[in-house]
């Protein structure tokens, strides 16, 4: 994947608040630790099924 794309996929994860931390759009090629990534994991699943929001 290019630069570009990497960059695109960083300000796109920014502002639909997956990431919260803009110091990855400088470190693209570096790897993400586990807790970044279990973080970010999480916050996914909270938005998919809120916490405290039932179906009745």
């Amino acid at each position: 994947m290019d630069q570009e794309a990497k960059r695109e996929l960083v300000e796109r994860a920014l502002k639909e608040g997956l990431i919260h931390d803009p110091s990855w759009q400088h470190r693209l090629e570096e790897p993400m630790p586990a807790w970044a990534v279990l973080e970010l994991v999480l916050h996914l699943l909270e938005r998919l099924d809120p916490p405290g929001i039932g179906y009745d």
